[in-house]
């Protein structure tokens, strides 16, 4: 099975690769990509781990699935390439570091630069139909990304996983909270933030205190 993954997570995974739900996984992936126009690119389902290797990971951003329309989505949850207008959910996000480090908002979607600095920006489900939100969500990318939560709690120490909203929130379970910080809130889209429950909750000072405090080189957000 040609995986275009880093070889660190590939190491890390390679006994949740043998395991027969991935291999239909792959199977459902490979013929929706055939069959129907999904995103993102083949080349970027995995973009999250080959721009933060497993060594490197500090933090991780949940969020639910790829953005669904033509252009926008890029491997990395919240994220959008530079030519494409920021999304609401994450205007929001730069709204709230401006206000929580005083980081200025940029012009760019794109949040690569997180990723290089050890943010693992980690969708549940790693494809999506076009125009069709959460269609890939009962294909199996769950149970895949449910254990990359695991191992990473297992494995590591000092982590900092930011849940937002009701979905991500469930994802606590997989989480050794003697061993990692877990920063949740409501979800940072306009429906959610505006009732309350988002804003000024400090995560991203959070964030870096923890980091700090164990050693730890902090996120530039």
């Amino acid at each position: 099975m040609d995986l275009l993954l880093d070889a660190s997570w590939k190491e890390e995974l390679k006994e949740e690769f043998m395991k027969p739900y991935f291999t239909e996984l792959y199977k459902k992936v490979q013929q929706e990509y055939e069959q129907h126009t999904c995103y993102p690119d083949k080349s970027l389902i995995f973009n999250a781990f080959n721009l933060c290797p497993f060594s490197k990971v500090k933090v991780v951003i949940l969020g639910q699935d790829p953005y669904h329309e033509q252009g926008q989505a890029m491997g990395l949850s919240f994220s959008v390439p530079e030519s494409i207008s920021v999304p609401p959910s994450l205007r929001n996000i730069y709204k709230e570091i401006l206000s929580d480090v005083g980081s200025p908002i940029p012009l760019s979607g794109d949040l690569t630069r997180w990723a290089e600095q050890g943010v693992l920006l980690l969708n549940a489900t790693l494809t999506v139909r076009a125009q069709k939100a959460n269609s890939h969500k009962k294909i199996g990318w769950g149970m895949f990304t449910n254990e990359v939560i695991k191992i990473l709690s297992q494995r590591k120490e000092h982590l900092v996983f930011m849940l937002w909203g009701r979905f991500a929130c469930s994802k606590r379970a997989f989480i050794d909270t003697t061993k990692h910080c877990i920063l949740d809130s409501s979800h940072p889209s306009p429906l959610s933030a505006n009732r309350g429950g988002w804003f000024g909750k400090h995560h991203f000072s959070r964030c870096n205190l923890y980091l700090k405090s164990n050693g730890i080189e902090e996120i530039r957000w």
